[in-house]
């Protein structure tokens, strides 16, 4: 091309061109397209999803932050990228219970930054919040928390002391434009000494929970033997009344039968009865109070002296 061939400067002796070194013609026009580009890309930027964008002008930071999206800007001002999506931040730290017992503590923090506040923190704090504002609130909230409970307290209320960590966070972290959405205590952890104590009183409830249980089965097994003895007792009692009950139901009955028959026993009938069963022959004895025996009427009479 000859837009980038150079002329030469002169012709030597032999008649050949001689040109001097020196720059190309082509470098100045690169410069040149690099510095449009340049001043160009100063001019916009660009805020990615969940973003947002604060702008400042010679430092000074604007209330009017942008959304995400394409955007024009002058070339001297400067756009800060928010994140404004929720971020985990995992936190470690020592506390002390109510009892005086050391409680490492591991916490998983998920929070997000305010949209209309995302200024604020800029000019505020700036964009290290994270070091600067939610670790120490996590390690203050925390240890003023779990100076409420005992070490074992701390175990069995973990649920309560997560709830009571995200209200003291967030009325903490509200003005600041940070917004605590959830916590979770990943973990408790308490010295050797502690742990070995814990270990001791828990096989110590196991020791006494299986003597009353073994207790509780013995006075079942006895309470068990007591009402089958009483079933029995009251079983006999039973059977002996009901046998009682029929004896004298047996005995009211004869009792009604005999008066049924000496009811119906009459003189004459008396007399009819005797006169069948006798035989013809005069008693032996007689008088005015002689008795006829029944079982004597028809006998046969003993033979007499000389008969």
């Amino acid at each position: 091309m000859s837009f980038f061939k150079k002329k030469p400067d002169y012709i030597n002796a032999d008649g050949e061109p001689v040109v001097k070194r020196g720059i190309p013609r082509f470098i100045p026009l690169i410069i040149v397209i690099v510095a449009v580009l340049a001043f160009s890309s100063s001019c916009f930027t660009v805020v990615s999803a969940g973003h947002t964008g604060v702008v400042s002008t010679f430092g000074k930071v604007s209330e009017n932050v942008l959304q995400e999206g394409f955007h024009v800007k002058l070339p001297w001002q400067r756009v800060t990228k928010m994140d404004n999506r929720i971020v985990k931040l995992e936190v470690s730290t020592e506390a002390f219970s109510s009892d005086l017992q050391t409680v490492n503590v591991n916490l998983a923090v998920n929070y997000r930054v305010d949209t209309a506040k995302s200024y604020s923190i800029v000019k505020n704090v700036g964009t290290n919040y994270e070091s600067v504002l939610m670790t120490p609130a996590v390690n203050e909230v925390m240890k003023s928390i779990m100076a409420q409970y005992t070490a074992e307290q701390s175990i069995t209320n973990r649920n309560i002391i997560s709830s009571a960590l995200l209200d003291e966070l967030n009325n903490k972290l509200s003005d600041s434009g940070i917004y605590v959405s959830d916590i979770n205590i990943i973990d408790f952890d308490f010295s050797d000494v502690y742990v070995q104590a814990i270990e001791a009183k828990q096989v110590a409830e196991q020791e006494k929970l299986r003597a009353k249980i073994e207790q509780d089965q013995l006075t079942m097994e006895k309470e068990a033997e007591a009402s089958r003895r009483v079933i029995d007792a009251e079983a006999a009692a039973e059977v002996a009344r009901i046998e009682a009950e029929a004896a004298a139901y047996a005995g009211e009955k004869e009792a009604v039968a005999n008066e049924k028959i000496a009811a119906s026993l009459t003189q004459p009938l008396i007399d009819y009865y005797k006169i069948q069963k006798w035989n013809g022959q005069l008693p032996t004895v007689t008088g005015a109070d002689t008795i006829i025996r029944m079982d004597d009427v028809g006998a046969t009479p003993a033979p007499q002296n000389g008969e």
